[in-house]
């Protein structure tokens, strides 16, 4: 896995959203350059679909509520033109690059996390979603504090 390089990371904050609120809704499209090397965020009520490829390989991610607690909710699609090589292919490369994408979540919205201490603490459930049923699966993938090193 690769550490975050915050000079590679562009944050954008759409309308409606500032660097403190609200915390729902709040929705998150991470996407990458391959050739950069580069990270854009964009932080908004609704996903960036405008700044999202046919080739789906973005990190979409989302507060949300139950009862008095907070998750983070990731989407990640695993499924593409290849079948079942090319979704095992996916799951392998998303679940490597996972820490990295939330890495750059947290840094990019570390005004957020500084001003609602407690998100640093919400579960983060990521849904690998798939047609196959060998790689369609919930994960916690335990909370910031434990999936970052920024601090």
């Amino acid at each position: 896995m690769a550490r975050l390089n915050p000079q590679k990371l562009s944050v954008e904050f759409r309308d409606g959203v500032t660097p403190v609120n609200p915390i729902i809704p709040r929705r998150y499209t991470l996407t990458h350059s391959d050739i950069t090397a580069e990270l854009f965020l964009t932080i908004g009520l609704k996903y960036a679909y405008d700044k999202t490829t046919s080739k789906k390989d973005e990190v979409l991610g989302e507060w949300i509520k139950i009862r008095k607690n907070y998750l983070y909710y990731i989407h990640l699609q695993l499924d593409d033109e290849l079948g079942y090589l090319g979704t095992a292919i996916r799951n392998y490369i998303f679940v490597r690059e996972l820490p990295l994408a939330l890495e750059a979540i947290r840094y990019g919205d570390r005004k957020l996390f500084r001003a609602h201490p407690s998100l640093n603490y919400a579960p983060i459930i990521v849904y690998f979603m798939s047609s196959n049923p060998i790689f369609n699966r919930m994960e916690n993938w335990g909370n910031f504090m434990q999936s970052t090193e920024y601090r």
